[in-house]
């Protein structure tokens, strides 16, 4: 077992903490209310070569035994994110590699329905601050489509800089697709980047207008018609 893991990271209502095979039902259900908001980003499986199976998808219990092996192997963080105490959403810290590298890659997603609270830049800032802080890599990656202007703004928010792109780098949403690539290494954020996010999000609230949509209190009340959200 990594000393490392398994962990859970918390900043008010926002929480990260291990998948488990318990979540099933509540994770199919938020896929599925999702499914159009979700589709783009999605990964998929390549065509295979003539005379070749196509792998199989792996069932919800399959992929959170694989995803804890490798979190057991110092490998990886496979994170649900949660909201006032709910699944909102997963985040995983993967590829981990120490020696000469101490590297990360970090993806997520959020449900729809809290989408534009900074449900996900919080999150982000916490993996963030744990793999620089506890764990000590060096540097972390996030690759986001070009087209996916809400995720490529939680990089931006907490201070990842625009590296370059990846031509035709992952296979998503049926085609190899470009990924812009966002960095940051330790050097760049000696104390954390959850300070600074805290510190710009009171900056926004002395002025700026709320992100919450008038009349909905409720976070998980489905969205008004019309409305349109984001992955803040």
């Amino acid at each position: 077992m990594s000393a490392h893991w398994p962990v859970e990271l918390t900043e008010g209502e926002v929480g990260l903490r291990p998948i488990r095979a318990r979540d099933q039902a509540t994770w199919r259900e938020i896929n599925q209310r999702n499914r159009t908001w979700l589709r783009p980003w999605e990964s998929t499986i390549p065509p295979t070569p003539p005379g070749h199976f196509p792998p199989r998808r792996p069932t919800f219990r399959q992929m959170v035994r694989h995803l804890r092996s490798e979190a057991h192997a110092g490998r990886m963080l496979p994170f649900v994110v949660t909201y006032q105490g709910r699944m909102a959403g997963q985040l995983t810290v993967a590829g981990i590699t120490w020696g000469s590298m101490c590297s990360a890659h970090i993806g997520y997603w959020v449900d729809s329905a809290v989408a534009g609270r900074g449900v996900m830049p919080t999150a982000v800032a916490l993996a963030t601050d744990h793999c620089f802080l506890t764990l000590g890599l060096h540097r972390l990656e996030i690759c986001v489509r070009p087209e996916n202007a809400p995720s490529r703004r939680v990089a931006e928010k907490l201070g990842y800089r625009e590296e370059g792109v990846r031509p035709r780098f992952l296979h998503i949403d049926g085609d190899w697709r470009d990924h812009m690539v966002y960095t940051l290494t330790s050097e760049e954020a000696p104390d954390g980047v959850l300070r600074r996010w805290r510190e710009q999000r009171a900056g926004e609230s002395t002025g700026a207008p709320s992100l919450r949509a008038p009349g909905r209190d409720d976070p998980w009340a489905p969205p008004t018609p019309g409305n349109k959200t984001d992955i803040r």
